[in-house]
Order: structure tokens, then sequence, then C-alpha cells
């Protein structure tokens, strides 16, 4: 399975930007707090120096995992999704045929998803449960409390 990531002009660009902060901001803060911290004497009782190269390892590893991520996202055009399937970036309305409840969800990249926007991601159990269905299909997801069903209402950009 593809590592790919699909994001809007505008998830793309924050994923971008926060990049570019970490490595043009951040790395050169905690390089220069490394070096006030050496400049400080003895190494090897220097709670600053350790503190800063431990932040460094920290943040160099976001920036690997960030650049990764970044290398694998792909732009999605929204004008030209499909809207007879749940897709990725697809705004879907379903209700849950238990109790008639109706939700709205947009599906997105992981780094993309916030609840209170109704962004769910589509790595998440609803969203996995929700691809590929159409509208009149019945998406059976697996929670820990047994199996949900929710029926797909509408499917738009």
């Amino acid at each position: 399975m593809s590592d790919v990531s699909y994001y809007t002009p505008e998830g793309f660009q924050k994923l971008k930007e926060e990049l570019e902060h970490l490595e043009n901001v951040e790395r050169p803060r905690v390089t220069q707090e490394i070096a006030d911290a050496r400049d400080k004497g003895d190494l090897s009782e220097n709670a600053e120096y350790h503190a800063a190269k431990e932040e460094q390892s920290h943040l160099e590893f976001k920036i690997a995992k960030l650049k990764n991520v970044f290398s694998k996202a792909r732009i999605i055009d929204e004008s030209q999704l499909d809207t007879s399937k749940v897709l990725v970036l697809s705004k879907v309305k379903i209700k849950n045929t238990t109790n008639k409840m109706e939700f709205v969800y947009t599906l997105v990249a992981d780094s993309e998803s916030d609840l209170k926007k109704m962004k769910i991601s589509v790595n998440s159990p609803i969203g996995k449960g929700l691809l590929g269905k159409q509208v009149g299909d019945i998406a059976e997801i697996q929670v820990p409390n047994g199996i949900m069903k929710f029926e797909i209402m509408e499917i738009s950009r």
C-alpha cells in the first residue's frame, strides 16, 4: 500500500510552511542554544547543553518525519473529484442507522484532520469505512463497542 497523502492546496501549503519554519527558524535557534550552553564550560555537568542537545534530537526527528510526509504529499484538484463515490476530500453526509443522527464529514489526510471542523482522516476507522462507498450504501464500521452502520446520504466536493 502506498503512503501517498492527498492534500488540498491550502493543506499542502500549510505542510510546506511548517517544514520551512522548523528548518529555518527552529533549527538555527536550537543550534544557537547549544553554542551558548557550550560556551558556559564543562559539558559533563551542563544541564542547559544536554537539554538543548535533546531538543535538537527531537527537532531533527520531527523534520525528517515531516520531509518524508512532504515527499509523498500530492495536491488534489477538488474540481476534478468524482462525486459518485467517497474519495479523499469528499464531503459525505451520513446517517447512523441506529439512532438516525446525521453527520457531514470531509475526508482529509492525517495532518489536515480536525474533528471540530468535521474533517476526519481517511485513515481513521470511519474514514476507511466510508472510502469507495456510494450514495445509498451502508458502511459497517468496527468500533470498540461493536459495529456501527452508517447510510451514505450524499457525496459532494
